[in-house]
């Protein structure tokens, strides 16, 4: 996902902390509710630094009246691809307390 994107997300992470990065989890919302989850460290380039891109045209045609899509050029289906893209949101993940099972 262009870098511009993810900063206007908001990111909160410590860039001192390398490691700190891997917590952090992309969404991506469509128009038609459909929703994917990505993990930072797959997409950063310090980690798995797979491709994600942020198309704006297809077959040379503006999307602006339907949105951009979120494209995973590296998935074997299309299921985390994007249409009409509505909201771009990066968190931390929350995991549960630990109970020693």
């Amino acid at each position: 996902m262009p870098r511009e994107v993810v900063a206007d997300a908001g990111p909160a992470f410590d860039v001192r902390r390398r490691k700190d990065r891997s917590r952090f989890l992309p969404a991506v919302t469509g128009g038609d509710g459909h929703h994917a989850v990505l993990s930072w460290a797959e997409t950063d380039a310090d980690f798995g630094d797979a491709p994600v891109l942020l198309a704006t045209r297809m077959d040379g045609r503006l999307l602006e009246p339907d949105g951009s899509q979120l494209v995973m050029p590296r998935d074997r289906c299309g299921a985390r691809y994007v249409s009409s893209i509505t909201r771009v949101w990066v968190g931390a993940a929350q995991l549960p307390p630990y109970t020693g099972g």
